[in-house]
């Protein structure tokens, strides 16, 4: 036989591991001794677990910058589509001149003329750019509020949106009333204090309530003596300022409309319809509109009225402020709403991804709590046995610990993303006591040993392998953790809650799991003892009240004598 040869870069982590294990074995030893002081500081982790839940930034996905800003701008309600394209183009001016665009896309809004939309695109963060979305958003905010007449409110795009509702800024809060006239009195007045509220900046509303009108009043009587109809002043008046498309012709290269409509320097105000005749067709002379039409301009009207459940509805819209989370906004919105005393009739309610994130923050404990039921039945089944599951999930608060705090250290919070890694951590992290546990089971079933020696040797004998697959999963999670390509943001949280929650798990669980084992199996040995004596009285007393019954029932023999 020879004897196998390993190379330099074997025997100097071999030499690693065994003074890393020679170390541990003394650390176990103190352990040992210590047991009381193990077991408060695994309670102490276990509350410190519950406490950082309570107290960590909730989000429901982290805000990403995938190298694309989208913007709504909007102008005051009587803006024309001439007006509004010139607004328009002095924001892509000054958007341009940063040096992280490097494109602009825009158009405007057929439906509603004061409104548009904008699509902007930034240098890769490879090509040399070290400012993010939200930053580029900042700093481009106060020179596009210059622009006089019209303001446009931007937002990093996301790779996952959830709601699919249309907003000029990212969250939504949608107020609805059958009372139209309460709707527009609230809906300004919860605007403001929005505004107010610490977090919360670009607060929008899609309220559009004050929009100059003018109301024509036909003097029917009239106009009938002059054989004119209210379709034929209908269609006169559309002539003049419908932009009518009369016909079309076509070149080699191109086709045009023809177009029909007054001049528009006319078409600024109310005073083209005194300006406009109509040929009567009684008589075949032009007769001014003004003879028989009344013009109002004092009133506004509406440019258009949202609904929601078949309600009138306003809808307010917001983004964050840096380092405000989601959570920290809602329950802000929450508070300012009761402060406020809405009347009864109005209500008011989140939308869209805002909406989505108190659903899935209210279940949250509910999908841990479900996590950690299934594992202890699979557990339970596994090892026929109500007690040694919880040693095995003993060594989840500490991964709970580890993942919350690099989050907070981070400056993550906690994301449905963060929370899909922590749900990874009781699959991975429960693999330590697994190991242990039923190293240890086995010695004492099959070796007769005692509890502190199984245990113990299970400790030692299990350690590399616990440190391999350790390793495994945490250096996966490195690149999550450390990536820093487009959205990047997203995967981020997962990197950091299992390679946090890996190592403090890993530096705790193999000196408290062997002292959760000990006390759990002299719990055990408790309970067995106090069964089986409970058992022995329960006996005790059926042998003796069937012996009661037996004397009772003997018959009574006397002979003839009477004895």
């Amino acid at each position: 036989e020879h004897a196998t040869r390993h190379g330099k870069l074997y025997q100097l982590f071999e030499r690693g591991f065994d003074k890393l294990l020679a170390g541990y074995k003394r650390g176990l030893d103190v352990v040992m001794k210590h047991q009381f002081a193990t077991l408060m500081v695994f309670l102490a982790t276990l509350a410190a677990t519950v406490v950082l839940f309570v107290v960590i930034p909730k989000g429901f996905f982290p805000q990403q910058d995938t190298g694309f800003i989208f913007g709504n701008a909007q102008a005051a309600q009587d803006s024309s589509f001439e007006s509004m394209n010139r607004r328009m183009v002095q924001f892509a001016d000054i958007v341009r001149q940063d040096p992280d665009v490097t494109g602009i896309g825009m158009f405007g809004n057929s439906s509603q003329f004061n409104t548009g939309n904008f699509f902007i695109a930034l240098k890769p963060k490879d090509q040399g750019r070290k400012a993010g979305a939200d930053e580029i958003i900042a700093r481009l905010r106060p020179k596009l509020a210059k622009v006089e007449g019209a303001s446009l409110l931007m937002q990093a795009g996301q790779d996952i949106n959830v709601g699919g509702r249309l907003a000029r800024t990212q969250y939504q809060y949608t107020l609805t009333d059958a009372d139209l006239d309460e709707l527009n009195e609230w809906a300004p007045k919860l605007q403001a204090r929005f505004a107010q509220l610490h977090g919360l900046t670009d607060v929008a509303s899609d309220l559009q309530n004050s929009a100059p009108s003018a109301s024509l009043t036909i003097d029917r009587d009239r106009a009938a003596s002059f054989g004119i109809s209210p379709a034929l002043i209908d269609s006169t008046i559309y002539d003049a300022i419908g932009q009518r498309q009369v016909s079309q012709f076509f070149t080699q290269i191109n086709s045009y409309h023809v177009v029909l409509e007054v001049t528009p320097a006319l078409q600024e105000d109310a005073s083209l319809f005194s300006k406009l005749y109509i040929t009567a067709p009684a008589t075949g002379k032009q007769v001014p509109l003004s003879t028989f039409v009344s013009v109002d301009t004092t009133k506004t009207g509406y440019l258009s009225i949202s609904h929601q459940s078949q309600f009138p509805a306003v809808t307010l819209s917001f983004n964050l402020a840096p380092g405000v989370s989601l959570g920290e906004a809602v329950d802000a919105i929450n508070k300012a709403q009761a402060d406020m005393g809405l009347p009864q009739a109005l209500s008011g309610s989140f939308q869209g991804t805002a909406q989505a994130f108190k659903d899935s923050l209210s279940s949250q404990p509910y999908l841990i709590a479900a996590a950690l039921v299934a594992v202890y039945i699979v557990l339970g089944l596994l090892y026929e046995s109500f007690i040694h599951p919880l040693t095995i999930l003993s060594t989840l608060p500490s991964a709970g610990v580890g993942a919350l705090l690099i989050l907070m250290a981070g400056g993550y919070d906690l994301t449905v993303i963060a929370l899909i890694g922590i749900i990874l951590l009781i699959g991975i992290v429960k693999k330590n006591g697994i190991m242990m546990v039923d190293f240890a089971l086995t010695a004492e079933r099959e070796q007769g040993m005692k509890p502190e020696e199984a245990i113990y040797r299970a400790c030692l004998l299990r350690f590399r392998p616990i440190m391999m697959t350790t390793m495994c999963a945490l250096l996966s999670g490195l690149p999550l953790m450390l990536g820093h390509g487009a959205g990047s943001e997203l995967r981020r949280p997962l990197g950091f809650a299992m390679v946090g929650g890996l190592v403090l798990s890993q530096a705790l669980t193999l000196f408290t799991t062997p002292v959760i084992y000990l006390y759990l199996d002299r719990v055990h040995y408790w309970y067995e003892k106090k069964s089986e004596a409970r058992k022995k009285r329960q006996k005790a007393r059926s042998i003796q009240a069937d012996g009661t019954d037996t004397d009772r029932s003997l018959p009574v023999v006397t002979d003839d004598a009477g004895h």
